[in-house]
């Protein structure tokens, strides 16, 4: 069986860390973006870049791509692209395609057997474990020190980054409470389990003290009839 999974992380920071990715040189040409059958053109997805690569970008020149690959990312990776007409932005208007992106990597998001936050790394590992019936031999470590923490942005291009990527703020909204709702659904299951466990537990020490106090019981009685026969 195959199972679709995935982990979201704060567009922000995500964008951030894009950008330090592409920055040390990073590129994606092996990914070939194949959307019903083929791959978009040049003309459908120009590069950002000339050259090998993209290496020594600034964070301004980054955000001022408008082909930028990285703007909503999650989003686009999680929809269905042939419902827009994969990468030809001429098949509908802005606003209704992003509805239908949004839209779909929602439900493919609500339909998946997992998906974890990376801002969430116990929870996340609590609920693949209870997802899946296994336990990882050492816990996730929370790293709140990343390279995307260490990038320092003023309020106005906090915002920028926002705007960008504005569909996958969505997404993570929603997401977030989606699992936030799975995890508090997870650890009821538990507690009713283990007070089930429980109530089972005393069921069956009940049983036993009874048993224990029935055999009691025979023994004395035995014991006394047995005395009388002895004194008559």
């Amino acid at each position: 069986n195959f199972y679709y999974i995935t982990i979201l992380r704060d567009p922000v920071s995500r964008y951030l860390s894009e950008w330090r990715h592409v920055q040390r040189g990073a590129t994606w040409k092996a990914s070939l973006h194949v959307c019903d059958g083929r791959s978009p053109t040049t003309e459908e997805l120009p590069s950002c870049y000339t050259g090998d690569d993209w290496s020594g970008c600034s964070l301004q020149e980054f955000m001022d791509c408008p082909y930028n690959l990285a703007n909503n990312r999650q989003v686009r990776m999680l929809s269905d692209l042939s419902l827009v007409g994969c990468y030809n932005l001429s098949v509908m208007p802005e606003e209704q395609r992003n509805k239908v992106l949004l839209d779909s990597a929602k439900e493919n998001l609500k339909r998946m057997a997992f998906f974890g936050l990376t801002e969430f790394q116990r929870k996340t590992q609590y609920l693949f474990e209870k997802t899946f019936n296994m336990n990882f031999i050492s816990p996730f470590t929370q790293y709140n020190s990343t390279r995307a923490s260490s990038v320092e942005i003023d309020e106005q291009t906090q915002q920028r980054i926002e705007a960008l990527n504005f569909l996958d703020m969505e997404l993570y909204d929603y997401a977030k409470d989606l699992f936030l709702q799975r995890y508090q659904y997870m650890r009821q299951k538990e507690h009713q389990e283990a007070r089930r466990k429980r109530q089972e537990q005393r069921k069956i020490l009940r049983a036993k003290q009874a048993h224990l106090r029935e055999q009691g019981e025979n023994s004395s009685s035995t014991d006394y009839l047995g005395n009388v026969e002895r004194w008559r």
